[in-house]
């Protein structure tokens, strides 16, 4: 058997197994229905607004990609991050695409598809900081900024950071970018991706570095996927469906090189 094959049915088998604790499924979406997908919006170059305020970038293809391939129709909203798993659950959209991480908490709130990117997360400094050590002794007395609720937000506390350092948190990415430039933080931590693919494309950036090693796994996920609610098996196994044929034809791929000159898996 194929890896691609095995992967895809692998998908399949969980996307079962997770329905067979339920009594009810959702309804399934027939050719032509509209799937309502939730994005963050402010996540560059995951997901953002241009300049006429369309929604771009990474997740925003893949999302459209899989309702191409699933001859449904994609209706893409901008969320909140703090408030786009309750806004699943509460069924104002059918599926996040949002480099959403697999962690162990969220498993219980959503049903997850097969994942369509790793994830490692890093700290960035000052060049000139000094910072070598970034255990939680290390960063004694440091300003940490990271995204409220985000798995590096999690993972902080889990770790003990929130007893040494002070954590600065903010709503979306962008903001504790801009505060270590200003030098209102001293580190911050998120994507290594994504700061690579923005971040570090941006002037305001040479001064600053990664410092210490990557992380990944635990409370930051085993990368990332889709999420349906939880009795939404049936959608589950459509996207994973779609998913695994995007990967074979190619169409994953073309949007990957489009903002990425390094593999995501």
């Amino acid at each position: 058997m194929s890896h691609s094959l095995f992967q895809r049915l692998r998908g399949l088998i969980t996307c079962a197994l997770a329905a067979t604790s339920l009594v009810m499924s959702a309804p399934a979406f027939s050719e032509g229905d509209v799937l309502r997908v939730a994005t963050e919006g402010t996540y560059p170059p995951w997901s953002f607004k241009d300049a006429s305020g369309q929604l771009q970038g990474f997740d925003v293809d893949i999302a459209n990609a899989l309702c191409a391939q699933m001859k449904v129709k994609c209706q893409i909203v901008a969320q909140a991050w703090d408030g786009i798993i309750p806004g699943l659950q509460a069924n104002r959209y059918d599926a996040i695409v949002a480099s959403l991480s697999t962690t162990p908490a969220r498993r219980k709130q959503v049903l997850f598809t097969n994942k369509y990117k790793d994830t490692t997360s890093s700290f960035i400094a000052a060049k000139d900081s000094g910072i070598k050590d970034v255990s939680p002794a290390g960063l004694k007395g440091k300003r940490i900024g990271v995204q409220r609720g985000a798995s590096q937000h999690q993972w902080l506390v889990a770790n003990g950071y929130d007893k040494t350092a002070s954590l600065v948190l903010y709503d979306d990415t962008r903001q504790p970018e801009l505060d270590l430039v200003a030098g209102r933080v001293d580190l911050i931590i998120g994507n290594k991706a994504t700061f690579y693919s923005d971040f570090f494309k941006r002037p305001d950036s040479k001064d600053f570095a990664f410092v210490g090693p990557e992380f990944k796994g635990g409370v930051l996920g085993d990368g990332n996927a889709i999420a349906v609610r939880l009795d939404n098996a049936e959608l589950c196994n459509r996207i994973n469906a779609a998913l695994a044929a995007i990967m074979a034809n190619g169409t994953y791929d073309q949007i990957r090189k489009k903002y990425f000159p390094f593999s995501l898996m």
